[in-house]
């Protein structure tokens, strides 16, 4: 029996999901929730009572449920430690895991759907002061990991060494997000080059938003060239 991943096709935390999943060779199937349509189905009294915190992703595995991405990746981390996402000493892990966070628990979270739209429709701001409001975390965010990620010698081909781990998997969803919303990305060289060398690979390209069974459209990403 296949595992399900509850999945949005434009969901940073989902996109985690799909590419730890990918990486580690496992087999899923994804089951769309479109979290803007009809109010969200999200909302929905079946999914809520499966995952009452009303978001995506959500894994199932067999009776069991996880919901929150950074604990469905240590989850597969665990049942599947091959290929590996941290590295091996407790100090480089305690690193991968601090800058991962920063994205996760820092950026992510202030630009999440719910969150624009409680601006948008409970405290009636604008769509210019919505879109401001991303764009000051998001580049806020993206200066802090460029300083941190341009000077570490862990960093190699990707953020820690020459193996995508579990920082390359939180920061290129989280890339995909500020290419969308126009931020200019020539600031950010260091992380420009991770991501780049992110989507030459299967895994990555498989789990990014126009390969999603519920994509709308074409992909609006055309990275830029360097």
């Amino acid at each position: 029996m296949k595992t399900q991943l509850y999945s949005f096709w434009r969901s940073s935390a989902a996109f985690r999901v799909r590419i730890v999943l990918n990486l580690k060779g496992m087999d899923y199937e994804v089951i769309p929730i479109h979290l803007v349509k009809n109010g969200g189905g999200q909302s929905t009294p079946e999914y809520a009572s499966k995952n009452p915190n009303r978001l995506v992703p959500l894994y199932t595995d067999g009776s069991h449920t996880i919901h929150q991405s950074l604990a469905i990746i240590e989850y597969l981390e665990e049942i599947q430690p091959h290929p590996p996402l941290l590295p091996q000493t407790p100090i480089d892990r305690a690193w991968v895991r601090s800058v991962a966070m920063d994205i996760a628990m820092e950026i992510h979270p202030l630009n999440n759907v719910r969150v624009l739209r409680y601006l948008m429709k409970t405290l009636g701001v604008s769509a210019e002061a919505k879109d401001a409001w991303g764009h000051h975390w998001i580049v806020l965010g993206l200066e802090s990991l460029e300083k941190q990620l341009s000077v570490d010698a862990r960093v190699g081909r990707f953020a820690c060494g020459d193996q995508p781990g579990l920082i390359d998997i939180c920061l290129v969803p989280q890339i995909f997000n500020a290419l969308s919303t126009k931020i200019d990305m020539t600031s950010y060289p260091t992380l420009m080059k991770i991501f780049h060398q992110c989507m030459t690979l299967p895994a990555f390209i498989d789990a990014s938003w126009e390969k999603q069974i519920d994509a709308e459209g074409l992909n609006p990403l055309t990275p830029p060239k360097e």
